[in-house]
C-alpha cells in the first residue's frame, strides 16, 4: 500500500512540474488538467508495467511514446509546441522511472 502512495506522490510531483509553465503561460484549464492527469497515469504505467528484458531506465521512454497522440493534436493548433512537449515527456518519463526504481522497487 505504501508503494501505491509513493507512486501517487511521484505522479503528482511530475504533473505539477509539467503544469507550472502552462499556468504561467495562462493556457486553458482543459490543457492543464489533461497534462497533469497524463503524468499521474504515466507514473502508474511506468511503475506497474513489466516488459521482459527492458532495463528500468528505458521504461521512461513510455512517456514520449504515450504522449504522441496528444503531441500530434497540439501540433495541429500550434506548430512549435510539439518539440517542448516531446522533450518534457521524455525528461519527466525518465525522472519518473528513476524515482520509481529507487523509491519503490
Amino acid at each position: 500500500m505504501m508503494n501505491f502512495f509513493i507512486a501517487c506522490l511521484i505522479g503528482v510531483i511530475a504533473g505539477v512540474i509539467d503544469i507550472l509553465p502552462m499556468i504561467k503561460m495562462k493556457l486553458d484549464t482543459y490543457s492543464i488538467t489533461s497534462a497533469f492527469l497524463f503524468y499521474v497515469i504515466l507514473t502508474f504505467m511506468i511503475v506497474y508495467t513489466q516488459i521482459a528484458g527492458l532495463a528500468w531506465w528505458l521504461k521512461g521512454l513510455m512517456g514520449p511514446i504515450l504522449a504522441l497522440p496528444t503531441i500530434i493534436l497540439a501540433a495541429k493548433e500550434d506548430k512549435k509546441s510539439w518539440l517542448p512537449m516531446l522533450v518534457m515527456s521524455a525528461v519527466l518519463g525518465t525522472v519518473i522511472a528513476t524515482a520509481a526504481h529507487f523509491l519503490i522497487h
